[in-house]
């Protein structure tokens, strides 16, 4: 019954960078958040659930200068511009959904699509956007009316995949770092070498992590990345037009 009751006992309200910080904590990225320019909260209309006086928030940022699937889903309309002029346009007319975070005490109630659908008319700008990681798990974003962009794999991703399964590790054993990190051990000299060279490749874009020896940290991080595939999500407020 907590779910029924729930969903008409809660209503959406602007929040504060307080009701954030609140449940900042559930998130999976507890770090700032930096600038934002919009809030908003689920609350309990009277009366608090399980001691709960914010049940979700959701906030807006501006948006990145340069994203690719943003170019592909709007069909190169922000490029071909002068970049003070672009830049105007694209801060004029997007924002980004930057954190969402549900109580986990009130998940698995659809309340994350909820807030999602509720709040990108409120914004009051044409485009609202956004990107995650493990949306193919809890896709709530399609659900509250976004479309969704994936990314293909990046050419230094593909060469570290064909690497490594050369050298006998297998895509299957992604899932699981310290296998993948004591078969390295086990490599004959010439094969780590050549996995290591890899690897250093492969990291040159991500900074000092390209400086760390090979160590079972090392080998985590980079299998993370390997199997990222980031999607971003669009949505268009029929009612506002983008003018350039």
């Amino acid at each position: 019954m907590l779910d029924c009751t729930l969903s008409n006992d809660i209503q959406i309200a602007e929040g504060t960078f307080d009701d954030y910080k609140e449940l900042a904590k559930y998130h999976y990225r507890n770090v700032k958040i930096g600038p934002f320019t919009n809030i908003f909260v689920l609350k309990p209309r009277q009366k608090s659930y399980l001691n709960a006086s914010i049940i979700g928030v959701i906030v807006y940022s501006m948006p990145n200068p340069n994203l690719e699937l943003r170019n592909i889903a709007t069909d190169n309309f922000f490029t071909g511009l002068v970049r003070k002029t672009q830049l105007a346009l694209i801060n004029k007319s997007i924002r980004r959904i930057s954190r969402l975070v549900i109580d986990p005490r009130f998940r698995g109630l659809g309340l994350a699509t909820r807030l999602v659908h509720e709040t990108m008319p409120l914004v009051n700008v044409p485009i609202i956007e956004a990107s995650a990681v493990m949306s193919t798990v809890n896709p709530f974003f399609e659900k509250a009316g976004m479309t969704a962009y994936t990314s293909s794999q990046k050419t230094s991703s593909i060469r570290l995949k064909e690497a490594l399964n050369i050298i006998g590790i297998d895509e299957s054993l992604f899932i699981d770092p310290l296998t993948v990190h004591q078969k390295i051990e086990f490599l004959t000299l010439k094969k780590r070498n050549f996995i290591e060279r890899e690897f250093h490749i492969f990291l040159k874009s991500f900074g000092n992590k390209r400086y760390t020896s090979h160590s079972i940290e090392q080998t985590r991080f980079i299998l993370s990345r390997l199997t990222e595939r980031p999607v971003y999500y669009i949505w268009f407020n029929q009612s506002l037009v983008v003018n350039r």
